[in-house]
């Protein structure tokens, strides 16, 4: 078949948070280049399928780049070599024939391997659990124009609002911190009116939890900057840390 590729893939595999894991390896045959990255590895089950094989676990939802499912280590880089790009879009015209490629799951003690590369990312969960909801009498809907907010508060608040929860940010950082997952959903409503009543209880809840899960503390690396597939700010980070200092002098 012309304009394919055969890659060398190293494959984490684990039956579970209890068993021992290790690289294992497999080779990708007539790859086009056009696959996304997750249909390479379908691709690779149907093979182990039908030799049968155990095929490689792994998330994935909507394919599209927005549900944060596909979340994988490729190479030592989460998401793999393509910025601002979830790991369902990347495609295998980046990579060269003959590659050798590792994949493995997110590594970090609050993100417990299930099996291979799917890891429980209830933490994140829990965390927007914490957060609670706005419980203020808020009446029926108005028009999208009735309450004024300026523009560079909409805009920062929606920037922050497109995280997806992937939890790259927590892979790359040297800290397992995931402050900016975290600081993204305390900022998406600390720029908005509709947050303000509830929001020093939302950050101290939300920042406790995100402790209480085993996430280490964020020390400016800018790693999960680097590999968000949304481009979230580390601004975020920031304001979570203004309003939990803030919050926490208030409280006392």
């Amino acid at each position: 078949m012309a304009n394919t590729m055969t890659l060398n893939l190293l494959v984490w595999r684990q039956s579970g948070s209890d068993q021992a894991g290790k690289l294992v390896p497999y080779k990708a045959e007539d790859v086009s280049p056009d696959m996304s990255f997750l249909e390479l590895l379908d691709v690779v089950n149907q093979g182990l399928i039908k030799q049968g094989e155990d095929p490689i676990e792994f998330d994935s939802d909507c394919r599209e780049g927005v549900c944060g499912m596909c979340s994988l280590v490729i190479s030592g880089i989460p998401h793999g070599p393509e910025s601002t790009t979830a790991t369902c879009q990347l495609h295998m015209r980046s990579f060269k024939d003959g590659d050798t490629i590792t994949v493995e799951p997110w590594k970090a003690s609050a993100f417990p391997v299930i099996r291979d590369l799917v890891v429980d990312r209830g933490a994140f969960d829990r965390i927007i659990q914490a957060g609670g909801y706005i419980s203020v009498r808020t009446g029926g809907a108005v028009d999208a124009n009735a309450l004024p907010i300026a523009k560079i508060d909409a805009d920062a608040a929606f920037d922050a609002a497109t995280c997806i929860g992937c939890g790259a940010c927590v892979a790359a950082c040297p800290n397992a911190s995931a402050s900016l997952f975290t600081g993204a959903k305390i900022a998406q409503f600390a720029r908005l009116p509709q947050g303000q009543p509830e929001r020093d209880m939302r950050v101290l809840r939300m920042v406790g939890q995100m402790d209480d899960e085993g996430f280490g503390a964020c020390s400016n690396h800018g790693e999960c900057v680097a590999v968000c597939p949304k481009n979230i700010s580390i601004e975020t980070i920031a304001v979570m840390k203004r309003d939990y200092i803030k919050a926490s002098i208030r409280s006392v």
